[in-house]
């Protein structure tokens, strides 16, 4: 374990965790809601940092990314945890788990950069769970990346507070952004979360000249509704994302959702003009 940032003591060897806006209160020997940070006589640890529990080779339109470096491929890590509890995780296998529940590696960040040059990549995905939680260990691997000429792309909920965010925003150069839900309700009700921290990032990301993507899921029944869509696209276009691409994209049952349809193709197409006739540029289907 490595003593993680972004914390400070409370009494009673209990910690308030400052790294997203759960700003979870641990009690000696438990774990925030992302699973991964251990209170321990009096510090805050990261269990994750230095064991990823999945490394592969990716092409980049998997992240997704359609417009940055097209063709290309990433050594993509995961680590265990996330701040989410989405019902409809399609890794809830190593998102919804303690580190200790899964295999991992035991991968220091130098390790990394070792793995992606003996595989001939010189881009690295933090991607599959919530890399947002494993903070330290992708901030120190994205460091040494961009020393030797690596790219660095995050993949996440972008559920995080600013100060971590803006400590790791001069080591990224890509990133892909789910936006959820346009609802605090939903936010709330699907994935345990809420939606302003995430505008929040939305903005600090593009403010900071990294290439971003935005992905919404689009989940019949739940979030389907077209003047939600129509609503969430008016805020993107307003708040200056008109050329930030927008990939739409269709759900499968999933996890806790096993009941619910897969999206159908008029809904996604619907949903396409829909973001299209209030500005948005570029605008990619997902999944079909």
């Amino acid at each position: 374990m490595k003593e993680a940032e972004y914390y400070h003591l409370l009494y009673d060897g209990k910690v308030r965790c400052d790294l997203c806006p759960h700003h979870c209160v641990i009690a000696e020997g438990h774990r925030g809601r992302c699973r991964s940070r251990l209170c321990r006589e009096g510090k805050l640890y990261s269990e994750a940092y230095g064991h990823p529990c999945a490394l592969a080779i990716d092409p980049i339109e998997k992240k997704p990314l359609a417009w940055f470096h097209p063709g290309s491929e990433c050594l993509s890590i995961a680590c265990t945890g996330c701040n989410l509890s989405c019902k409809n995780c399609q890794n809830h296998d190593i998102s919804q788990v303690c580190p200790a529940d899964v295999p991992s590696e035991d991968l220091s960040p130098e390790g990394v950069i070792e793995l992606a040059r003996r595989y001939h990549q010189d881009q690295i995905a933090y991607t599959y769970t919530e890399p947002l939680t494993w903070m330290e260990y992708m901030r120190d691997t994205a460091k040494l990346a961009h020393k030797v000429g690596m790219r660095n792309i995050l993949v996440s909920a972008g559920y995080v507070c600013q100060e971590p965010l803006k400590d790791l925003l001069p080591y990224l150069d890509a990133a892909n952004i789910d936006l959820k839900f346009f609802s605090e309700t939903l936010y709330h009700q699907v994935s345990g979360a809420s939606l302003q921290p995430v505008l929040d990032t939305l903005k600090a990301i593009r403010e900071a000249g990294v290439w971003l993507e935005i992905t919404h899921l689009l989940i019949p029944t739940v979030n389907d509704d077209e003047k939600m869509t129509r609503a969430m696209c008016h805020w993107l276009v307003e708040q200056g994302f008109a050329d930030v691409p927008l990939h739409i994209t269709r759900f499968f049952p999933q996890y806790k959702m096993p009941d619910v349809p897969p999206t159908p193709l008029a809904e996604l197409e619907r949903a396409r003009s829909i973001a299209k006739e209030e500005g948005v540029r570029r605008v990619k289907l997902g999944n079909v």
